[in-house]
């Protein structure tokens, strides 16, 4: 009687052993589909580089994953995409580039990819483009994120692709990209002001990158490289930036990452200038955002034009 009592209750605690660990791996299954159902509510996002992630993050926030497709560091232009990159085009909803002659690549990357779905971006679409003196790499500077007025209008195509593919969270893009675009007209605003209190309007940059950024406040530009930092200037280039250095009392000469640091170094020791860093953006610097950029670039500028 005993050992049947006993067999009865080893059974009892064995099937309540099995009851609450199968309750458990359905708990485990219910955490991993909630995981996985959330990942995949979010818009898969692919852009060609970073200015391009600063203004999707801005509009799309958490409701967006993205890929960045030019590693830091390298130039857009200069950029072949891998293996790696055309899987992750395959699987995107939305893709984003810059336009304009930037990313070479993009069309004939666009046409190998098989994604018929595929939401294709030209950010720069509709903005005030400046026409390229050097028409060899393309009719148009493609330089356009680094004016606070175009920005609006990458951000706004960006916003508008965003509620294409989800227009269930419409409002949380408009809303987002009214904010951005506000904090943009706000800086715009603040630096207007305070470059029309400067008489002198010149400044020199490691390539030319800021023609936008320029014409949005009446400055200008001289630079070491041309458009798309190629090549090192001549004897006679160089000889004429010391020229105009002097001739316009620059006090400073800025470097940027991606462009030839020692030739503005040599530059500046030549006309007795210091040597500032300024940002293009193109990738990722000093783990600052794009409106931070974007104000370090501006109050430089303007510091040095006083």
């Amino acid at each position: 009687m005993i050992k049947k009592f006993i067999k009865a209750a080893l059974i009892i605690i064995m099937s309540s052993c099995l009851g609450a660990c199968n309750n458990k791996i359905g708990n485990s299954n219910e955490i991993s589909t909630t995981i996985k159902d959330e990942n995949n509510s979010k818009v898969s996002v692919v852009v060609s580089f970073n200015p391009l992630r600063e203004f999707v993050e801005a509009v799309g926030k958490d409701k967006i994953s993205v890929k960045v497709m030019v590693p830091e560091g390298m130039e857009p232009h200069d950029f072949e995409p891998k293996p790696r990159d055309m899987e992750s085009l395959s699987k995107a909803q939305v893709f984003i580039y810059n336009g304009l002659g930037m990313e070479a690549w993009a069309e004939k990357t666009l046409t190998a990819v098989d994604n018929k779905s595929l939401e294709i971006v030209n950010a720069s679409k509709n903005a005030e483009v400046i026409k390229n003196e050097e028409v060899e790499h393309g009719e148009y500077d493609p330089h356009i994120w680094l004016s606070l007025k175009e920005a609006k209008i990458l951000a706004k195509n960006i916003k508008d692709a965003l509620v294409k593919v989800d227009s269930a969270n419409k409002a949380f893009y408009e809303e987002n990209y009214n904010e951005f675009a506000t904090k943009l007209d706000e800086l715009y605003n603040e630096y207007k002001k305070k470059f029309e209190t400067v008489s002198n309007k010149n400044f020199v940059t490691g390539h030319a990158a800021f023609a936008y950024l320029c014409r949005d406040f009446g400055l200008k530009q001289n630079s070491v490289e041309d458009v798309f930092a190629e090549g090192e200037p001549t004897p006679k280039k160089m000889k004429d930036l010391v020229d105009y250095s002097k001739n316009n009392n620059i006090k400073v000469i800025f470097m940027e990452e991606l462009a030839s640091p020692k030739v503005s170094e040599t530059l500046a020791k030549e006309v007795g200038a210091k040597v500032e860093k300024i940002y293009t953006i193109e990738s990722r610097e000093d783990n600052k955002d794009y409106l931070e950029s974007m104000k370090d670039n501006l109050e430089k500028i303007y510091n040095s034009l006083k």
